[in-house]
């Protein structure tokens, strides 16, 4: 738009009888911008919409699983459970948020990523550390790495309104609908509706060997216990009170039903397990800014319902666990900066959190439990403008306090308290970037931890301390016959080690264990990414665009240097990690190829060859092609996934799909 301004006023004669007016500057907000990679002072990745929809991701965790220093675990198949830990620090430190606000789960921590499907999304960001958003709530601060989902804003034409249909099937009986309805109320106003749903049997056929080297007896098994049916319908209003007022409100349910397959075991490939979810939220995000002032307000209220059950019990019958959380969260943020283009070198911003949660169930003792968390963070930002562009550095430096106070029935345990500090520099160097922080990251035990299936429940909380080093390189855009390639890089060196790490011991059998702390975890890393794009100037319109990462984790306990786990690499976390990823933009179709690399692993903490997964490559392809309807536009996408039909395990004894097929049909209106 700017651009289109500067070139009418360029080609419009000079009025000499009029003095010359200076027009005011005027903030704009722009709610769902991408972050900036290249940029930003902690290391940041992120996947497009288009980039998504061109690789067939169809649930958050596929998105992730192309990222470089994230760990994946996957209990097999669509239903299976899927849990990340980024650069070591484990699940529980990573948090999700959708538009900004915070996904929580009060019980145990962390979210499955396998309940969240991609189809209104903007894009999906990975930031370790934090992200580089002025506007971040005290929440997001606390966290050891952030990934956000965000909502895809609508954008109108000639038309009102956008419609847009989807059905995707495939191998082992996916089955998966989807709609999408977007309208414009008033030129402030507009609404978008989405809904999806997803049903698989998931029962694809493995090989079960008998042996651990698997060179000799096996037998050709089907999957068991693997189903799979999920419904989402997500609505959300924006509004634009001016060009300096923004209100988002989304309303989103969810309701789950998952057969969790069990482990495969010798002659044993049954499983008894399922989970029933529910979960509705409604949340809004207010974001208001002025030449020298910006305010941001969250509110969210959660809600949901999870069963648990067994049927096969040894000595028990049925197992049948019901817990229902609720959450109530109120973030608010000020930041004042000096203002202008070329004079915003100094801001300055307070935020403060507050939530309530509660947890109760059908157990016997702690089934009535609840949360008060309070979080504030100071922080501050200088850019040094008195050296000349662009040898301009950065600094950013924030003081995070914590106090979360647990109620268990009528009693009240003492408050955890915490300071948190951060420290963060960038120095831009012409076309690179230098760039460093540290943080310091402060993790209550969650209520499992605390009160179920343990014995005792004074725990200390875990603490991370995160060192990143990085540099960053943006070329200059090269000029070809007829084409325009240009390339990115990125490369961080980070030292994380954590202290009061959380352990389960067993006490008297495998059902009855003991939290308690005893872990320290030192991980060296290094996080290598290089992007390239060749996109064509004449028509017909092509754009090619290569993707290339690689991780290594050296994650070793060491918490006792008596202990015959001490300088083992901790569980599923490889050393060596990568993947590759080329998607084509051309007149007759796009395509998307990626490749996965994941190094051994080890199941336990003593790394024995009788708990070694071995390392595995994943390969997929995706086609998909549009066609011109007159109104209305139909795509035709087919995928191939595992391509060569490996078959691995992410999880041990727990296989993953084979070859399998997904045709998808898209109709927009």
């Amino acid at each position: 738009m700017t651009l289109v301004c500067l070139l009418h006023f360029a080609g419009t004669a000079q009025d000499t009888t009029r003095k010359a007016v200076t027009l005011p500057v005027v903030n704009v907000i722009q709610v769902n911008s991408r972050p900036e990679t290249i940029k930003a002072q902690t290391p940041t990745q992120v996947a497009s919409s288009e980039r998504i929809e061109q690789l067939g991701d169809a649930q958050l965790s596929d998105v992730l699983r192309r990222m470089v220093g994230v760990s994946i675990k996957d209990y097999g198949g669509i239903g299976g459970i899927k849990t990340v830990s980024s650069r070591g620090l484990g699940s529980q430190f990573s948090t999700l948020t959708i538009d900004g606000i915070a996904v929580t789960d009060c019980q145990n921590g962390q979210v499955d990523l396998g309940r969240y499907m991609l189809g209104n999304s903007s894009y999906i960001s990975l930031s370790n550390g934090q992200t580089d958003n002025s506007l971040n709530s005290a929440r997001a601060f606390s966290s050891g790495s952030i990934i956000n989902m965000e909502t895809h804003e609508p954008e109108f034409g000639l038309r009102p309104f956008n419609l847009r249909a989807a059905v995707e099937g495939g191998s082992f009986g996916l089955f998966s609908p989807s709609l999408s309805y977007e309208q414009k109320i008033s030129n402030k106003m507009s609404l978008s509706l989405w809904g999806n749903y997803l049903r698989s049997e998931g029962n694809y056929p493995f090989t079960l060997y008998y042996t651990p080297g698997r060179t000799d007896s096996c037998s050709r098994e089907i999957r068991q216990n693997s189903q799979a049916r999920l419904g989402t319908a997500d609505l959300n209003l924006f509004y634009r009170f001016s060009n300096h007022s923004r209100l988002q409100i989304k309303t989103h349910y969810m309701n789950s039903f998952h057969a969790l397959p069990g482990p495969v075991i010798y002659y044993s490939n049954k499983g008894s397990e399922h989970s029933e979810e529910q979960l509705f939220f409604s949340q809004a995000r207010f974001r208001h800014t002025t030449s020298h002032w910006d305010f941001q307000v969250l509110a969210k209220y959660q809600s949901s319902h999870d069963v648990y059950e067994d049927t096969a019990v040894h000595g028990i019958g049925l197992l049948h666990n019901d817990y229902r959380q609720q959450e109530a969260y109120l973030s608010q943020t000020v930041r004042f900066h000096t203002g202008g283009v070329k004079h915003d070198y100094f801001s300055v911003s307070l935020s403060t959190d507050e939530s309530v949660s509660h947890l109760s169930s059908n157990l016997n003792k702690h089934n009535n439990v609840q949360r008060l968390s309070y979080l504030g963070v100071l922080s501050a930002e200088y850019l040094v403008h008195q050296l000349p562009s662009p040898f301009q550095p950065r600094l950013n430096a924030h003081l995070l306090g914590t106090w979360i106070r647990d109620h268990e029935t009528a009693s009240a345990s003492s408050p955890y308290l915490r300071l948190s500090p951060y420290f963060g520099l960038t120095i831009p160097l012409q076309n690179f970037s230098l760039r460093y922080f540290y943080k310091e990251t402060y993790r209550v035990p969650n209520f499992n931890e605390l009160y179920y299936y343990t014995v005792g429940h004074s725990l200390l909380p875990e603490k991370a301390r995160q060192h990143n080093l990085g540099i960053t390189f943006r070329s200059n855009p090269w000029h070809l016959d007829n084409a325009i390639a240009a390339y990115t890089a990125t490369l961080d060196l980070y030292h994380n080690r954590v202290s009061d790490k959380i352990i389960a011991i067993p006490v008297q059998n495998m059902f009855l264990w003991s939290m308690t702390n005893l872990g320290k975890v030192h991980i060296t890393g290094l996080d290598i990414t290089a992007n390239a794009t060749l996109q064509t100037l004449s028509l017909p319109y092509s754009r090619i665009d290569i993707s290339l990462g690689y991780s290594y984790q050296h994650a070793v306990d060491r918490t006792d240097p008596n202990s015959k786990t001490y300088g083992h690499q901790i569980p599923y976390t490889p050393r060596h990690s990568g993947n590759a990823t080329l998607t084509a933009t051309t007149p007759w179709g796009d395509i998307g190829l990626s490749l996965i690399l994941v190094g051994e692993r080890y199941a336990k903490q003593q790394n024995t060859s009788a708990c070694r997964v071995a390392g595995y490559a994943d390969q997929g392809i995706t086609l998909s092609r549009s066609f011109d309807l007159g109104n209305c536009e139909l795509k035709v996408k087919v995928q191939v996934l595992n391509l060569f039909n490996a078959q691995y395990e992410v999880v041990k004894n727990y296989p993953m799909m084979g070859r399998n097929y997904r045709f998808g049909l898209t109709l927009t209106l």
